[in-house]
């Protein structure tokens, strides 16, 4: 019987272990996480006795990969009230404007009040090059000037990577407008070519948007009774052994396949395995692989993660605006870069006499915030939601604090072709694979694409 051991207990990860035992039934699995409980990135907590999410909170319904997984492992699938968001600027809430992709705008006329576009230049010739990279910050200040990208697309990109448009990958974050960008002359055609396409590529963003089959969907879902319930799903549908709380301390091919120590320095365990997927981040799966491939674990070793906290608060005896929330630039100077007001935007989860809110803080280079004790990061935000909201707030009667170190990837340019090298260097050993956002995009759907990428490519003999 093959023996696969699965490093990461994420959503990749454990796609990889339940696709895995669909193509084989009798295969043994093993799934080995140094955190202490499955998930990765998908936790489930409770706030004043109700359930919220304590990392991602949805993924792109548009996209099929998570509405058939859910639908195979018999999940309910439940979506947004539809409700509109804002950005915050000088004061006021502004809705975000209709026609834009990731803040990148199809209509400029669309962004009176909000910010101020230069006329696009005339261009000859398709904005990017076939192949070509540039950062997404650098595209829309070449085309639409520097507000464009300060007042919506730096904030909506903050809110997905924790990241800055002027350092994040066009070819990841914004996948189908890079390919519009090879197609078109103005960044205006890009933005409406790519709201038109009816499918994107492995991270789904704007997956389907603009279709008329799509555009009678709604764009985002979550999983009813919470993300913890996908992942214990997943779990048990893979039917693996579970290691939590042990770490993988080294990785190393025999003539058999492959041997791995887990565990603490003091009382090492050694696993034998003929296939592994490694589904944990960039840098610590280089650190992994660097005795075996160095060519591979040298590409991948240099991404770099940006880490974040997310704080909810329970309110009392109060209304919040009739949206889903609002996104907060960094130039606006609060901690505080994006907020749901969770009850508004999943009825679901609706109370009476409490108002849900979920905060999120630290940005890429920044995130000195992130260092203060919990009351003091519940605190802040308080006040500073009080502040954009321009109101006095009650003191919460619960709150909730989740700190992610290292959480999300920041791909800058020439990430895809990188990745691309590492699986090269590897791809003469059809017995491991890599999984994950590290690789190929944040979100759930793109961490669902890759578990299922990385099970395909193991060949066990």
């Amino acid at each position: 019987m093959a023996h696969i051991v699965i490093v990461g207990g994420g959503v990749a990860g454990l796609t990889a272990a339940y696709r895995l035992r669909q193509r084989q039934p009798e295969i043994r699995l093993t799934v080995v996480d140094q955190a202490p409980e499955l998930g990765g990135k998908l936790r489930s907590a409770t706030l004043a006795d109700l359930p919220v999410e304590a990392g991602a909170e949805a993924f792109l319904s548009r996209d099929p990969a998570v509405p058939q997984l859910a639908a195979d492992l018999g999940l309910q699938v439940v979506h947004p009230s539809g409700a509109p968001a804002a950005i915050a600027l000088k004061g006021r809430l502004h809705p975000i404007p209709a026609g834009t992709l990731v803040g990148v705008p199809g209509d400029l006329a669309a962004l009176a009040g909000l910010a101020k576009a230069t006329p696009e230049p005339v261009t000859h010739g398709p904005l990017l090059a076939p192949g070509a990279d540039i950062s997404v910050g650098e595209l829309v200040r070449a085309r639409f000037g520097g507000e464009v990208v300060d007042r919506l697309v730096d904030p909506m990109l903050g809110g997905v990577y924790a990241g800055r448009a002027d350092q994040l990958s066009l070819a990841v974050t914004l996948p189908t407008l890079a390919a519009a960008a090879r197609r078109c002359d103005t960044l205006v055609g890009a933005v409406r070519l790519a709201l038109g396409t009816p499918t994107g590529p492995a991270t789904g963003l704007a997956a389907g948007a603009g279709s008329p089959t799509a555009a009678a969907r709604p764009v985002f879902g979550t999983i009813v009774g919470g993300m913890t319930a996908l992942v214990q799903a997943l779990a048990e549908a893979s039917g693996a052994e579970l290691r939590l709380g042990l770490p993988v301390r080294e990785l190393a091919r025999t003539p058999t396949g492959w041997r791995l120590v887990i565990g603490s320095t003091r009382s090492p365990e050694v696993i034998e395995a003929d296939g592994v997927v490694l589904a944990l981040p960039a840098r610590p799966a280089a650190r992994l692989l660097h005795e075996y491939c160095p060519a591979a674990a040298d590409e991948i070793g240099v991404l770099d993660y940006a880490s974040v906290a997310l704080v909810s608060l329970a309110f009392p005896g109060i209304q919040m605006p009739e949206m889903s929330g609002f996104l907060v630039p960094a130039s606006e100077g609060y901690a505080t870069k994006a907020v749901t007001f969770i009850d508004r935007k999943w009825p679901h989860l609706a109370a009476p006499d409490l108002s849900l809110v979920r905060a999120s803080l630290g940005r890429y280079g920044d995130e000195r915030v992130l260092q203060r004790p919990d009351g003091e990061l519940v605190d802040l935000v308080r006040g500073e939601l009080a502040d954009l909201l321009g109101r006095e707030l009650p003191v919460p009667v619960d709150a909730y604090v989740r700190r992610w170190g290292g959480a999300l990837p920041q791909y800058t340019p020439g990430h895809l072709d990188r990745v691309r090298r590492a699986r090269a260097a590897l791809d003469g050993d059809p017995t491991i694979s890599l999984a994950g956002a590290g690789y190929d995009g944040v979100g759930i759907p793109a961490c669902v694409r890759s578990g299922t990428a990385a099970a395909e490519h193991l060949t066990l003999h």
